[in-house]
């Protein structure tokens, strides 16, 4: 099975189609419903299994069971390729819609919201992410921009180790600061340079700061964070194509 071109059919309409509530996965008990997300055997079995959404399950008058799906992509298949900030587990939900096989779903998996992803304690083989959608013909994502942190302002990526500064709440990659991973696993307190700096100006006035351990910070939700730091981060993608 091989995802068609965006904006290609995969089948001719024909007559006598029913809508069916579900679908069982062949050879498995594992039941498909619209909405559930699945695995699609590719054409090529060297490459990972294609990951799609069933908008609609429909059956022939020979009871060939066919998939409408909406197809999320990896990374490395956009226009602008994998980035330093796209984690293993991300993809983009595109405007690619298909009509394929039932028979070609091996399985059922999850793709979780950005937020959901980083909370959960265990990421399993069938667990996904999603934080943007992707239009296949442009390469145009939605949304264009993100919040950016560290030094380096880049997007976050839940599978960098990062640490944040008790001080201005900023997240840092260990590397960025001159730490190693080993040394920010033992951390129990991590003041960023430009903070430091700070107490020791207000130091050197007479202003004498409190200890960082008698600070008491309200913890801030993830979107008046991103209100407080205004950065923003574009995308910019160059023009080809990977079919």
């Amino acid at each position: 099975m091989a995802k068609t071109r965006p904006g290609v059919s995969g089948t001719k309409p024909k007559q006598g189609k029913k809508d069916l509530d579900s679908y069982t996965i062949r050879g498995t008990n594992k039941v498909v419903r619209v909405g559930d997300c699945v695995l699609m055997r590719p054409s090529d079995t060297g490459k990972p299994p294609y990951v799609a959404r069933v908008e609609k399950i429909e059956a022939d008058s020979r009871n060939n069971v066919k998939v409408r799906v909406r197809w999320y992509y990896r990374p490395e298949e956009s226009l602008g390729g994998r980035r330093q900030f796209h984690g293993a587990k991300e993809l983009f939900l595109s405007d690619h819609y298909d009509v394929q096989s039932a028979h070609t779903i091996e399985g059922k998996c999850i793709v979780h919201s950005f937020k959901n992803y980083t909370k959960l304690e265990d990421v399993g083989a069938e667990d996904y992410y999603c934080r943007f959608e992707y239009k296949a013909a442009t390469g145009a994502f939605t949304p264009d921009r993100v919040a950016v942190y560290c030094k380096c302002e880049m997007p976050y990526n839940p599978d960098d180790l990062m640490v944040q500064c008790e001080g201005c709440k900023d997240w840092y990659h260990p590397a960025c600061v001159d730490m190693t991973i080993e040394e920010a696993k033992t951390l129990d307190h991590f003041v960023c340079s430009e903070c430091s700096e700070d107490d020791l100006k207000r130091s050197q006035n007479g202003f004498h700061p409190s200890p960082v351990s008698d600070v008491k910070v309200r913890p801030f939700s993830d979107q008046i964070l991103m209100m407080l730091r205004q950065l923003t981060f574009s995308f910019f993608f160059e023009q080809f194509s990977i079919y």
